[in-house]
């Protein structure tokens, strides 16, 4: 991934020009990376045309699907929260495929894993260290295990519901000052890219408590009992409060392009040194702007 800071001699440059010049490469490969959110501006979703301000920050990740190996150690600048001889915790970026897939097989977390933890190599398999995941857009704390039996017995503690889970959303409507939302949820029959409520699902669990309201959305804290595919979003926008920034279950026309979900902690007990994991990190930049400009704002749309 590369990052880029815009100076004050570049304000005002267009995005596509941009990243002409930064990075040697054609425009219409510019505006690709572009439109397929590759390619970001404070971790949000531009169009080519966006004009650049001072201090805005641009990511770009160049992903070549037929040369990146599933398990090439990469440089990602992976922020790691915690690490010791077994696990790691790191705080997943937005935009990047925690694992490769029959799907996908462009430049996934493992691969700066393999970086950054190079004794990750001993594991077999093409997920190697994944304790669990999140998916592609959302932020947040994520557990690595750096053996094999650590990933067996932080994936226990998991299906023992002994990991605290908490993560902090945006959505649109206010849904509730607290409340547990209880739906089964299973494939999607129609498009197998999404989950979807259906009474053959399985058994899904989301608590959460409104943390603050504004005139058009509400900031949720949420906390997983059970961890089914997708379960934050579709539990949200099953009960027609979707999102903010989802654009496989929310509203495709919203000016924001970056999902609002933050895993924000982890609490657990580490199953190999007897002590107590409490973490917390703080939001991404773009939800960390949403709800400046709303506190500025309330009654504002994003």
């Amino acid at each position: 991934m590369k990052k880029f800071l815009v100076e004050e001699i570049e304000t005002g440059m267009r995005f596509d020009v941009f990243l002409v010049k930064k990075l040697n490469l054609s425009k219409n490969k510019c505006q690709s990376l572009i439109s397929s959110g590759e390619a970001l501006i404070n971790d949000q979703k531009q169009k080519k045309s966006y004009l650049l301000k001072n201090n805005d920050e641009i990511k770009v990740e160049i992903i070549t699907k037929n040369v990146v190996n599933e398990l090439d150690p990469i440089p990602l600048d992976l922020d790691i929260v915690y690490e010791d001889d077994g696990l790691a915790v790191i705080n997943k970026p937005v935009n990047l495929v925690v694992h490769p897939s029959s799907s996908y097989k462009g430049i996934t977390l493992v691969n700066g894993l393999l970086y950054q933890i190079p004794v990750l190599k001993k594991i077999q398999g093409t997920r190697p260290g994944i304790v669990h995941r999140l998916d592609k857009d959302t932020t947040g704390l994520m557990i690595v295990g750096k053996t094999e039996e650590t990933i067996i017995q932080m994936q226990a503690l998991l299906q023992k519901r002994h990991v605290k889970r908490t993560y902090w959303a945006l959505i649109h409507g206010f849904l509730g000052q607290h409340g547990t939302i209880v739906l089964p949820i299973g494939r999607d029959v129609k498009n197998h890219l999404k989950m979807s409520v259906t009474s053959k699902g399985k058994a899904s669990v989301t608590h959460f408590k409104t943390l603050q309201r504004f005139e058009h959305y509400s900031l949720l804290e949420l906390e997983l009992e059970t961890g089914r595919t997708h379960q934050i979003r579709v539990h949200l926008s099953y009960l027609k409060h979707s999102i903010v920034g989802d654009n496989l279950y929310g509203n495709h026309n919203e000016n924001i392009k970056t999902q609002l979900l933050h895993a924000k902690k982890l609490d657990f007990s580490h199953p190999q040194k007897e002590k107590k994991i409490s973490l917390e990190v703080p939001l991404n930049n773009a939800f960390q702007k949403a709800l400046d400009q709303l506190e500025l704002e309330p009654s504002s749309f994003l």
